[in-house]
């Protein structure tokens, strides 16, 4: 008598299905369905999944809405400019001119031997950086190397007067 191939597999969500094994050694079928039982039914594990997907959108939507609104905050009591470039890089440039700049003065004056007068020069400068791009890529960079990426910082990413040039 052959091994069956149609097994009858009541998975654990409720569901029960006949699944044909054919296509897995006899010798390996019964651990298989046995296995499968298990586990949720593809529609009920597919569902579940895009609903993990959607929460975790949604949790990074929020995220990202609350540090917005603190590196927004920041940026007023700092007196911080206006950055340029599309929408989306503003905002994430915002973010990411927050962070370094904290993270900077935490290293730098918190923790190093930076005096306040000397970060309120690292801050007028960094003022003078309005490229969103420009903090967008220095986003992963050591709070240390601040000063050296200020001054390096081109005449493309600080504003002018003359729209001209």
């Amino acid at each position: 008598m052959a091994v069956k191939t149609i097994w009858h597999i009541d998975f654990s969500c409720g569901h029960s299905v006949a699944r044909d094994l054919s296509d897995r050694a006899a010798d390996r079928r019964a651990g298989f369905a046995e296995w499968l039982a298990k586990q949720e039914c593809t529609d009920c594990w597919r569902s579940a999944k895009e609903g993990d997907e959607q929460d975790k959108a949604a949790w990074l939507e929020a995220k990202r809405a609350g540090e917005q609104a603190e590196s927004d905050a920041w940026s007023e009591q700092y007196r911080m400019p206006p950055l340029e470039g599309r929408e989306r890089a503003v905002a994430w440039g915002v973010r990411c001119r927050h962070q370094v700049l904290a993270a900077a003065y935490t290293a730098l004056v918190l923790e190093g031997e930076t005096s306040e007068a000397e970060w309120e020069e690292i801050e007028a400068t960094a003022r003078t950086i309005t490229r969103a791009g420009w903090w967008i890529d220095q986003r992963s960079s050591e709070p240390g190397d601040l000063t050296e990426l200020l001054q390096a910082a081109t005449v493309a990413d600080r504003p002018t007067e003359n729209p001209h040039f």
